[in-house]
C-alpha cells in the first residue's frame, strides 16, 4: 500500500514541479527508512547530516548525507522532540521527558538550559530556532505524555519563549495561542514565523534588536507541526504532506507524502538542497532546486 501512495506522490510532484521552479524535473520522493514509531525534529549540522528523533522509542537518529544511511546516535535521549544546532555545533533538544531544553555536545554530554519557568513546569518544549545572535526561541504547547505525572504543577498558558544569548534569561515573547508548535526564523534574524497548529493559523513577527517580537501578522490560514525556509524565502509547512508558501503567504506548492501525517522538514546535504522529511514511522528525501538557509 505504501508503494502505491508513493507513486501517487511522485506523480503529484512531477505534474507541477516545473512551474513552481523549486523541484528539479524528474526528482523523486525517496523513502530512506521506515523502522521507527514516530519521527520528528530534523536538524542539519554543518556537514549536511540530519539528526532527527523517534520520540516513542526515546532516541535521536543520525542520517549520514554522504552515505544516505541512518543509525542511532543517542538513546535514551530524554524523549527528545524538536532539535536544532547552535552556532557552536551543539545539538539543542526539546527534551520532553521532564519538560526541559537541553544542549548536547558531540560527545553526548548534556546540559539542561531550561527546566521550569517561574517555579512551574513548562507545557513541554516542542520546537525551536536559534537566531543569528545565539538567542533561542522555543514553542511550548501541551500534549499530555504517558510518562508524565498528572498532578505535576504546569504552566497553563501556551506561549513562545526566548532564551537571551547574554545570560540565558528566559522571557515570554509571544502568547495568546491555542497550541503553538512549528517555528522558524529568517537567516538575517529579522523575521520569525510561529505556527498555531491548534488554531490552524501561522503568524509572522518582526524580531527586535533585544530579541522581543513585534508586529504580529497573520501569515496564512494553516497551522504546522514543523517548518523550514529556503533561500528564496519560501516557507515549508507540514501536516498533510508539505505545503510551501512564498514570503507573502501565497501557496505555491504541495508535496504529497504517503503517510497519514508529516511532522517536520528541513534541508540537508552538503549543499542543503535535499529536503528531508519526517513522517510517521518513516523519513524521506527529495532533491530540490532551492537550498536551505542556516
Amino acid at each position: 500500500m505504501k508503494n502505491t501512495f508513493l507513486l501517487v506522490a511522485l506523480l503529484s510532484i512531477a505534474t507541477s514541479c516545473k512551474a513552481q521552479d523549486i523541484i528539479p524535473e524528474g526528482a523523486e520522493l525517496t523513502l530512506v527508512a521506515e523502522e521507527y514509531e514516530f519521527t520528528e525534529g530534523p536538524a542539519v549540522d554543518k556537514n549536511g547530516n540530519v539528526y532527527f528523533t523517534d520520540q516513542p522509542n526515546d532516541r535521536i537518529v543520525k542520517w549520514d548525507a554522504s552515505t544516505n544511511s541512518v543509525s542511532d546516535w543517542m538513546k535514551p535521549s530524554g524523549r527528545s522532540n524538536g532539535l536544532y544546532f547552535d552556532h557552536d555545533g551543539n545539538l539543542l533538544s526539546c527534551a520532553d521527558e521532564k519538560n526541559e531544553l537541553w544542549r548536547i555536545d558531540m560527545e553526548k554530554n548534556k546540559t539542561v538550559l531550561v527546566s521550569e519557568f517561574e517555579g512551574k513546569l513548562l507545557g513541554g518544549p516542542n520546537d525551536l530556532w536559534v537566531a543569528p545572535n545565539g538567542g533561542i526561541y522555543f514553542t511550548d504547547p501541551l500534549y499530555n505524555r504517558p510518562w508524565w505525572t498528572p498532578t505535576e504543577n504546569r504552566i497553563d498558558e501556551r506561549r513562545v519563549y526566548y532564551i537571551t544569548p547574554s545570560n540565558g534569561e528566559v522571557k515570554i515573547v509571544a502568547k495568546d495561542f491555542v497550541m503553538p508548535n512549528g517555528i522558524i526564523g529568517t537567516a538575517d534574524g529579522k523575521t520569525l514565523y510561529i505556527a498555531d497548529i491548534g488554531d490552524k493559523k501561522t503568524y509572522v513577527f518582526t524580531i527586535k534588536e533585544d530579541g522581543t517580537l513585534s508586529e504580529r501578522k497573520l501569515f496564512c490560514e494553516l497551522g504546522s507541526d514543523g517548518m523550514t525556509l529556503d533561500n528564496q524565502g519560501n516557507v515549508y509547512m507540514t501536516g498533510d504532506g508539505v505545503t510551501v508558501f512564498d514570503k507573502n503567504g501565497k501557496q505555491i506548492k504541495h508535496i504529497a507524502v504517503p503517510e497519514k501525517w508529516t511532522a517536520n522538514v528541513t534541508f540537508g546535504g552538503p549543499q542543503q538542497n535535499i529536503l528531508f522529511i519526517t513522517a510517521m514511522d518513516s523519513v524521506y528525501t527529495l532533491e530540490m532546486d532551492v537550498n536551505g538557509v542556516r
